[in-house]
């Protein structure tokens, strides 16, 4: 059985600073996903009215986010 554990953690109406290096939207164009210069990946929420809200920033790479991929099922 494999068991992943996933590091995140939320923040509240101000995001931390993130320096882009990385972007993509997923399929049903609700999700910005963004990778920073300073090992983050940070997911944003965008409204039907082209909004965007932070939601969520995931810790971990030791290095740039310079490229951004989707997974297939």
């Amino acid at each position: 059985m494999k068991v992943s554990v996933q590091a995140v953690a939320v923040w509240g109406k101000i995001a931390p600073s993130h320096s882009i290096t990385a972007i993509m939207i997923t399929d049903d164009q609700q999700t910005i996903v963004t990778g920073s210069q300073e090992g983050q990946i940070c997911l944003w929420d965008l409204s039907s009215e082209l909004k965007i809200s932070s939601k969520e920033i995931l810790f971990g790479h030791t290095a740039s986010v310079t490229c951004l991929a989707k997974a297939r099922e």
